[in-house]
């Protein structure tokens, strides 16, 4: 990210609207993964591995393509479904928590 003086170009109430903007957002796609989380047991990062072994990353990566794959072939649309940007959002958001956890980029570990 640069930092600078580009911010001076946006009036204080539009940076202002902006930004409460990108925090709802963001507050409501965390409650929505932490819903889900709870509801079903972790099982994004914890998957039960009962036909696919492949681990936890893995099986993000491949929601996120299949999901892509479906917006690709003109199945979803971004226009029209905006729970295709939310899935879209909250698997790589998943795939930034496996980071995280597991010693890759940004790792706390």
């Amino acid at each position: 990210m640069s930092s600078g003086n580009v911010n001076l170009l946006v009036p204080d109430d539009e940076r202002g609207r902006t930004e409460s903007l990108i925090a709802e957002i963001c507050n409501d796609i965390r409650d929505l993964l932490l819903a889900k989380n709870r509801a079903y047991g972790n099982s994004a990062l914890k998957p039960i591995r009962i036909f696919s072994k492949a681990d936890a990353r893995e099986q993000l990566l491949v929601r996120i393509d299949d999901k892509l794959n479906r917006i690709k072939q003109g199945n979803d649309s971004l226009e029209s479904d905006e729970d295709v940007i939310t899935d879209l959002i909250g698997y790589l958001v998943l795939l930034k928590v496996w980071q995280h956890g597991n010693g890759g980029p940004g790792s706390r570990l």
